[in-house]
């Protein structure tokens, strides 16, 4: 016997079979604790590791040291910060090796508001978020961070530096990890629009706001005070905004309408 969900689909997302407050906090509970389960295994793998990946985190201070003529070695003032540094970097690789792991469960716990025919669209969530947030890393960690520590380090080179592995892993880990969520935001778009909240229109009109608030963002995020720093920060979300306005032209259920009309 055919499904009876499939001969008569849902007319609107209040059709859909819903769950109560309680089974959505308890479907909540459950994918965070896979998510953090990932993010362990993830860890433990890295953490076997650290010694070599954090060779790759320390390059980018490295070679601005080196363009100064500066001393390259950084230094600890506790004798756990060499320990706890192998930790935030295992950690850190961590999050980025289980990411496709932890996006699905965000895909699972969003799915349940979804038609049948828009939860074909796991592939192509799951390919694009998992390639939007390693891109920011990558972006931040070869575009961004290097820039950020030239100008920084130029600003004090008639000063004796003396950078702890602590401070400047924090710095790495919120650099790149903020990059790596900021690239998410064609995501956000489109299930924002999928649901009907927003559309191409609003974005559209409302750009110059979205421009001043990517900046707003930028100015935060970016480790230094400088205008050039900010604009490199800000120019790939702004890049990604206007994107943003055509995949929610694309799916927004005004346009699936006239195209199924």
């Amino acid at each position: 016997m055919p499904d009876l969900l499939e001969e008569t689909p849902a007319k609107s997302r209040m059709d859909l079979p819903g769950m109560s407050l309680l089974e959505h906090l308890e479907e909540l509970r459950k994918r965070i604790i896979l998510s953090i389960v990932g993010v362990g295994v993830g860890f433990l793998i890295c953490w076997h590791y650290a010694e070599i990946i954090y060779s790759y985190v320390q390059q980018p201070v490295t070679r601005a040291l080196e363009a100064n003529n500066l001393p390259t070695k950084l230094v600890f003032l506790n004798p756990t910060e060499p320990f706890e540094l192998f930790i935030k970097t295992g950690i850190v690789a961590g999050i980025f090796l289980a990411s496709p792991f932890v996006l699905y469960q965000v895909w699972m716990f969003i799915s349940p508001g979804l038609y049948r025919h828009e939860k074909r669209y796991v592939f192509p969530f799951m390919f694009s978020t998992v390639l939007l947030f390693l891109a920011g890393g990558l972006f931040g960690y070869r575009m961004v961070f290097p820039a950020a520590l030239t100008f920084l380090i130029e600003q004090g080179k008639q000063f004796q530096p003396m950078i702890t592995v602590s401070e400047y892993t924090d710095l790495f880990m919120a650099v790149i990890l903020g990059l790596g969520v900021v690239f998410e935001l064609p995501i956000i778009i489109f299930f924002l629009a999928l649901f009907g909240i927003v559309d191409a229109g609003f974005l559209w009109r409302n750009f110059r706001y979205a421009i001043l608030i990517i900046f707003f963002l930028a100015a935060i995020l970016t480790p230094t005070t400088d205008i050039l720093n900010m604009c490199i920060f800000a120019a790939p979300m702004v890049v990604l905004y206007f994107l943003s306005i055509g995949i929610a032209w694309f799916v927004h259920p005004k346009r699936r309408k006239a195209k199924a009309a």
